[in-house]
């Protein structure tokens, strides 16, 4: 009988530890989750890709691409560029208008003139 009475007290004790246990692991994870949500890096992200989502609505916000943006930045920037260029058939890159003709042709105006690239 004695057994009996260590084995229960001992699963039970054991189904309480893990009880307790399971909520600390889940409170762990939305901590983590919060803390992500409210840390500045991830404002400063949001803030990017608000300011990304309004260039790809507009073609004619300039799109600069400097000397100094690393490689990431620049894939990113032409490929905001590219996919203006397929929806509006026009795109503002470096302070020139650039436009998409039916034909898929790259091209610009110069003083008039299509020149295309």
């Amino acid at each position: 009988m004695n057994k009996f009475l260590v084995f229960l007290s001992f699963g039970i004790m054991l189904l309480f530890y893990k009880k307790i246990n399971s909520r600390k692991t889940k409170n762990i994870k939305l901590n983590k989750f919060k803390n992500k949500l409210q840390s500045k890096q991830s404002n400063i992200e949001r803030i990017f890709l608000r300011e990304e989502e309004k260039t790809f609505s507009n073609p004619n916000i300039n799109i600069y691409i400097g000397f100094y943006d690393n490689e990431d930045i620049i894939n990113r920037k032409s490929n905001i560029h590219r996919a203006r260029l397929s929806k509006f058939k026009k795109s503002k890159l470096n302070g020139e208008m650039i436009f998409q003709d039916d034909e898929q042709r790259i091209y610009k105006f110069n003083n008039g003139k299509k020149i295309y690239l």
